[in-house]
C-alpha cells in the first residue's frame, strides 16, 4: 500500500481561488463542500458532468454560480489528481 498525501501540493493561487469558489460551514449543509454563497454542492457539479451534462447546461440550471467558480473547483481537482498520479508513479 502506498503513503498518498492528498492535497498536500496547494498553491496560495489555489487556495485563494478554492476559497472564493467554495465554503464549508459544519453548521450549513452537514459540513458539505457548496459552491460560495449557495446551498449547492459541489458534488452536484460532477454527477452533473458523469451524467454527460456541460459546464454550461450546469450553469443555466444554477444561476447563482459563477463559471469562475466551476473552472476553479475543476482546476483543483486536476491539480491534485495530477499531483496524486505523480506519487503513485514515483513510488
Amino acid at each position: 500500500m502506498h503513503d498518498i498525501a492528498y492535497f498536500s501540493v496547494v498553491t496560495t493561487e489555489q487556495k485563494s481561488r478554492l476559497d472564493q469558489a467554495v465554503w464549508v460551514d459544519p453548521e450549513r449543509m452537514s459540513g458539505t463542500p457548496c459552491f460560495r454563497g449557495t446551498r449547492v454542492p459541489v458534488q452536484s457539479l460532477i454527477d452533473f458532468l458523469e451524467g454527460g451534462e456541460t459546464i454550461d447546461e450546469f450553469l443555466k440550471l444554477y444561476q447563482s454560480i459563477t463559471r469562475a467558480q466551476v473552472l476553479a473547483v475543476l482546476d483543483f481537482a486536476n491539480s491534485q489528481l495530477l499531483e496524486c498520479a505523480s506519487s503513485l508513479t514515483s513510488a
